[in-house]
């Protein structure tokens, strides 16, 4: 059998070639055998592949090449032990030993032992300083452990050397590291450059965003728009084109944009509280109203939402309705400690004076530096004549405005 019966048999599913694999060794040259394990790794026999390799190994054993192809597929296919094994039997005199530490960084660096892979590549790197393949495998780690402004330096002592690095799109990685390391103004120009070599999705949209972080709103919203004409399903671009029509204050845009969101995806709670925000914005009270309750029955704890509605509510006067939200959320099992100053002011109100009593005792632990709550609270306690516990909340009030002659004299008087 030869290598292009096999590749035939392949293309047309059959897989009797299998069992004339050992034929195959003895009737074919090396050459031939080394080539046909690189078309099997690449239709994905990399066992097979082996296979070939380890007869090449046997009939050459002193081609260490050939060692370091046969662990690679070994790694590739979840057979690490006897890698590694493999590679520690090529010795540091060898001509491929640089290759042989790239694959144990390759292998340390997928375990997690990150410093054991970059003690790989520096020592790579001293036997070959020049070559491009390890610069790139350091930046490549680098990345991975967070060290962005690192691996950004790296890629860019490479940009000039990327004509050599055919199959590795630098522009887009320098783009993605300088991304997450929030250096966005930066990213802009490579992502201007990854996109000559073809638009997606996703590329579009983390361009766009880093232009949203670089405050170029209307430049974001334009890539936004592509992402969405490309794919009106890429759902996070509806959110993040309206938060960019919402920063140029143009507030129905970035109402109607995320309205489209919801249209297309009415379960992400963000798009809903985004919706009411921008209602608030345009004066349509009983629209933000719908919005932040149906953020909230997506989610009954979502305390953004619950914030957002409660102060809408207590803008509006609305104080049994405060009232009637907290404890339907409470059954649901959320501990909303943010909601206590609003329910002692709603119970106040409502005149239910002993749970407002019990609320602003409950609030006062964590808003002893609201001035706006110490001075509802000393009004409260000085109507329902608790003086020597507002003593206390005016001194608290004091210490944070010690000028403050009202409370002073108060606080003389009492």
């Amino acid at each position: 059998m030869t290598m292009n019966e096999i590749l035939r048999q392949i293309e047309t599913g059959e897989e009797t070639w299998k069992d004339h694999l050992e034929n195959f060794l003895l009737e074919n040259d090396p050459e031939t055998i080394y080539q046909t394990s690189e078309q099997l790794a690449s239709y994905g026999y990399v066992e097979e592949a082996i296979r070939l390799l380890e007869h090449l190994s046997y009939l050459f054993p002193e081609e260490d090449q050939l060692i370091v192809d046969r662990a690679l597929w070994m790694l590739e296919v979840g057979q690490e032990e006897g890698a590694v094994e493999l590679l520690q039997q090529v010795p540091e005199t060898s001509d491929v030993y640089p290759q042989v530490l790239l694959a144990l960084a390759d292998y340390y660096q997928m375990t997690g032992l990150y410093e054991v892979a970059e003690q790989k590549l520096e020592a790579a790197t001293r036997l070959l300083p020049d070559e491009p393949i390890l610069q790139l495998a350091k930046a490549e780690l680098k990345r991975e452990t967070g060290r962005y402004l690192e691996a950004a330096r790296l890629y860019e002592n490479l940009w000039n050397l990327r004509d050599d690095l055919v199959h590795v799109n630098l522009a887009m990685k320098l783009a993605e590291t300088y991304s997450a390391g929030a250096a966005y103004e930066e990213a802009i120009p490579y992502f201007k450059e990854a996109l000559k070599a073809g638009e997606s999705p996703d590329v579009l949209f983390q361009y766009g965003y880093a232009l949203f972080q670089s405050g170029m709103y209307k430049e974001s919203i334009e890539q936004l728009d592509e992402v969405l004409a490309m794919d009106p399903d890429y759902y996070s671009a509806y959110l993040l084109s309206a938060q960019g029509y919402a920063m140029l204050e143009q507030n129905q845009q970035a109402l109607e944009r995320i309205q489209q969101g919801i249209e297309k995806d009415g379960f992400e709670k963000e798009y809903y509280l985004f919706a009411g925000k921008m209602a608030l914005k345009l004066q349509l009270e009983e629209q933000a109203i719908d919005y932040f309750s149906q953020a909230i029955a997506l989610d009954p704890e979502y305390i953004d939402g619950i914030l957002h509605l409660v102060q809408l509510h207590m803008h509006r006067e609305e104080y049994e309705e405060v009232v009637a939200l907290a404890e339907a959320v409470q059954v649901d099992g959320a501990i909303l400690t943010a909601l206590y100053p609003h329910l002692a002011e709603s119970h106040n109100q409502l005149e239910n004076y002993e749970q407002a009593y019990e609320f602003y005792q409950l609030a006062y632990t964590e808003q002893k530096e609201d001035v706006y709550f110490l001075e509802k609270y000393a009004y409260f306690l000085l109507e329902e004549g608790k003086r020597q516990q507002a003593k206390t909340v005016i001194q608290q009030l004091l210490s944070l405005q010690p000028d403050s002659l009202e409370w002073s004299a108060v606080l003389d008087e009492l």
